[in-house]
């Protein structure tokens, strides 16, 4: 497929994307308007009963007062999560096999990861990271990650991308070589880069960790991690996210509070 053609196949997927959402948001209107009908016509409805059983009976002057209920316990506002609680899990298309390195077309990709903790925005280098990027465009780009859990967290960066959220799933195949990885260890605050399995350079799937604060992650017998894009936006909000700890206040687990990638856009 040449790259032109490639670039109309992604513009396509992501305005039939926008469609569906939009279509989704209509339908959801319509419902809720059918819903507010039939309440208010049950509500009617039942004042006049009400108005109609009253002008036929006789009030009781003995009557005891409406006693009001009392809740045990005050809702919580915004409760941590702790381990008990299960992340919530997608069920994405899965692949046979990555998407070809050439799809990443050698360019730079800008790409918004709209959470419910808000916006951030990551800029792709398929110059550098020619396989990771042309994995996570496709992927993006077909809803793969809409509605995951950021399962991981640590002192320094947040891991996301698995929609089983146990640090075990992925999208139904696996890649490499590690591509671009520093020669020093160090990755700067900033940085995104693929997660893989201990010693396995070819075990990157769909799986990814934000770097929020710099950190130093020693290379393995398969060498460091593929570093791939970075953060242009939203910095702020993986620190916050970071300063909240883990739900076992551990150096190590999920985070205290769900991060869910509610959306991908590819711009």
């Amino acid at each position: 497929m040449s790259p032109s053609k490639r670039e109309r196949e992604y513009a396509r997927r992501r305005y039939e994307k926008r469609a569906a959402k939009q279509a989704q948001a209509a339908r959801l209107r319509r419902e809720r308007r059918i819903v507010a009908s039939i309440a208010v016509a049950v509500l009617l409805l039942t004042s006049g009963a009400l108005i109609f059983l009253n002008s036929r009976t006789t009030p009781d002057v003995a009557a005891t007062e409406p006693s009001v209920s009392v809740p045990a316990t005050e809702p919580s506002v915004s409760a941590p999560a702790t381990p008990s609680d299960a992340l919530p899990t997608t069920n994405p298309q899965t692949y046979e096999a990555p998407p070809p390195a050439s799809d990443s077309l050698g360019k730079q990709w800008t790409l918004t990861l709209t959470t419910n903790r808000g916006d951030i925005v990551l800029n792709l280098d398929g110059a550098a990271a020619p396989q990771a990027v042309a994995s996570f465009v496709m992927l993006a780009s077909n809803g793969f990650y809409d509605g995951t859990a950021c399962h991981r967290l640590t002192g320094t960066f947040l891991q996301c991308g698995d929609p089983s959220a146990s640090g075990s799933g992925g999208p139904g195949y696996t890649f490499g070589p590690i591509e671009n990885a520093p020669t020093d260890d160090i990755y700067p605050a900033g940085t995104v880069a693929m997660g893989r399995q201990s010693g396995l350079a070819d075990s990157m799937g769909s799986q990814f960790f934000l770097v929020f604060a710099d950190t130093t992650l020693p290379s393995d017998s398969a060498g460091g991690y593929t570093v791939f894009g970075t953060v242009t936006s939203g910095l702020d909000i993986l620190s916050q996210i970071g300063t909240a700890g883990t739900a076992d206040a551990g150096p190590d687990g999920r985070p205290s509070e769900n991060v869910i990638i509610e959306n991908v856009e590819v711009l």
